[in-house]
């Protein structure tokens, strides 16, 4: 259900696989949702952003701004920066901003600096951690009013002895970022084994939440089951669907439960006897997924992989069944001219087009598991199907393209890239591409490589299972899209999530930004396959 996370023993492995800078313009795209956008005319009136005076971090001298003095002083060798990295581009109201310093030199006390031209003084912050965030207060009137312009910024460190620097303050990392003027909405929900590979969960935040949440685990779901995984969200935001598991080491022990994320774990109430028997089939029923142009009354419609004569496909359920017989309450989405098993669908949002991966061998639903695989799509057209074609730029030979993701408005297609005859599933060598849904050059995101300093690098570091937000938005015909992944790039080396921007111009070009750690969820817990939707949480304490 969800893909494995690195260092489970083989029975956790099985059970996981069941649970498992331009800035461009598009004026054809689609309207924006009100709240994707901000922009500087929505700002109340301008207000101090920078503080005068320094900012000094409890416990740091009050003699340390004199101590680094002019802030062109300094010798080479300061502090690396993991966060920020230079040319980042932020959602506007996105976690507030912090910055994660390594030493080179033993250094104890650090400056943090920040320019914009139109202010006429910096924000100068001395603290002795090796991370700050910049405070609440500041973070919200940045956000009000330095939309879409170049903010500088500049980290120095020293060695203090208690009374003085011992020597001149060491120059480190600089650079610039900007805050975009569409907000990234949403909620996402991930799934996650905390560290323990006995226990999985679904856990979330709605962007811009410093923590998360419980959402559903198991317990929730009562019965016999006891992992959940591969998940997605309902149209609507009430509900989240997954793939439930029956029996801990045998992943294909699994079905599909759709329950509330409301904290109540209740089914629709539109469910009928005979789609709650059509969601209980097993073995091997997985990865459920909706469209909101087949989410209506009389027209609930759900797919999920599913075996068919021992042969893997993408099938569709009507919620609302009247019968539990083929071509009635369910079917199979005819894929003409493909001889490949089907696995990890993903369903347009206009409800017309399918797209997922054809391999020779598909296990879970979800999972390439015999060489070379590619994107195909497929029309829905009402259930029957119809011509299966190779999506160009995601079906390259040389190549197995994997796990493929619309955006919210049809237009691009994120999928996962490794080696032809290398499997995708739980591969450190994945790496995130996205190419026109119409097909075309696929373009390699530059959020796959490792944040500032580190010293990972891509391939390497699992970048894989990607996922937009639910909502795109086009400001002075700029394009903007966010789409999150996961990657054990971390220090811990376990899975964490990351955010990635991307833009399009009118002609088609694609650019792509730096990833954006998300630094509220728990970084020593193993959290995997996010999905970024409408999902209607309780607030988030």
């Amino acid at each position: 259900m969800s893909e494995p996370l690195p260092l489970l023993s083989l029975g956790a492995i099985a059970l996981a696989a069941a649970c498992g800078p331009s800035v461009m313009s598009d004026p054809g795209r689609d309207a924006p949702t009100a709240d994707a956008l901000v922009t500087v005319a929505d700002a109340p009136a301008p207000r101090v952003v920078f503080p005068v005076d320094p900012i000094l971090d409890p416990g740091v001298p009050a003699g340390a701004p004199g101590a680094f003095g002019n802030p062109s002083t300094g010798g080479a060798g300061g502090p690396c920066l993991t966060e920020p990295v230079a040319g980042s581009l932020l959602p506007a109201h996105f976690l507030r901003l912090r910055f994660v310093m390594t030493p080179t030199a033993g250094e104890n006390l650090f400056e943090v600096r920040l320019h914009v031209a139109s202010i006429d003084h910096d924000l100068v912050a001395y603290t002795q951690s090796t991370t700050w965030t910049i405070p609440a207060a500041i973070w919200a009137a940045m956000n009000d009013t330095l939309v879409d312009q170049p903010i500088s910024f500049s980290v120095r460190s020293g060695r203090w002895n208690g009374s003085a620097l011992v020597g001149a303050p060491l120059i480190g990392s600089y650079g610039n970022f900007r805050i975009a003027p569409a907000v990234a909405s949403g909620t996402i929900v991930y799934w996650t084994n905390g560290g323990n590979n006995s226990v999985t969960a679904f856990k979330g935040f709605r962007m811009g939440d410093e923590t998360v949440a419980p959402v559903l685990g198991p317990s929730n779901v009562g019965g016999d089951v006891v992992c959940v995984g591969c998940h997605s969200s309902t149209p609507d935001g009430k509900y989240v669907a997954f793939s439930a598991a029956t029996d801990r080491v045998r992943g294909d022990y699994t079905h599909v439960e759709v329950r509330s994320v409301d904290g109540l774990a209740t089914q629709p109430p539109f469910l009928t006897p005979s789609a709650l028997t059509l969601l209980a089939r097993n073995p091997n029923q997985e990865a459920p997924l909706f469209s909101p142009g087949h989410w209506a009354d009389g027209d609930h419609k759900m797919l999920s992989m599913f075996p068919v004569a021992n042969r893997p496909e993408i099938v569709w359920t009507d919620l609302e069944a009247a019968s539990t017989v083929q071509n009635e309450g369910w079917g199979v989405v005819t894929r003409d001219g493909d001889i490949g098993q089907a696995g990890a669908a993903a369903w347009s949002h206009d409800g017309k087009t399918i797209a997922y991966s054809s391999g020779p061998l598909v296990t879970s639903g979800m999972n390439l598991d015999d060489a070379h695989g590619d994107i195909y799509t497929v029309p829905f057209n009402g259930g029957v199907g119809g011509t299966a074609t190779p999506l160009p730029g995601a079906s390259d030979p040389a190549y197995t393209e994997h796990y493929a993701a619309f955006s919210a408005d049809d237009k691009l297609i994120a999928f996962v890239r490794v080696g032809g005859t290398d499997n995708p599933y739980n591969n450190p060598l994945s790496e995130v591409f996205v190419v026109p849904a119409t097909g075309g050059t696929p373009k390699r995101l530059a959020a796959n490589d490792p944040l500032g300093c580190s010293a990972a690098a891509s391939p390497g570091v699992h970048n894989t299972w990607p996922k937009w937000s639910p909502a795109t938005a086009t400001v002075d015909g700029v394009t903007y899209y966010w789409l999150t992944f996961s990657s054990t790039r971390a220090a811990a080396g376990v899975p964490q999530l990351y955010v990635a921007p991307i833009t399009v111009d009118a002609t088609g070009s694609i650019a792509t930004y730096p990833a954006l750690y998300l630094w509220n969820q728990p970084p020593g817990e193993h959290n995997h396959t996010p999905a970024w939707d409408a999902f209607d949480i309780p607030p988030v304490n």
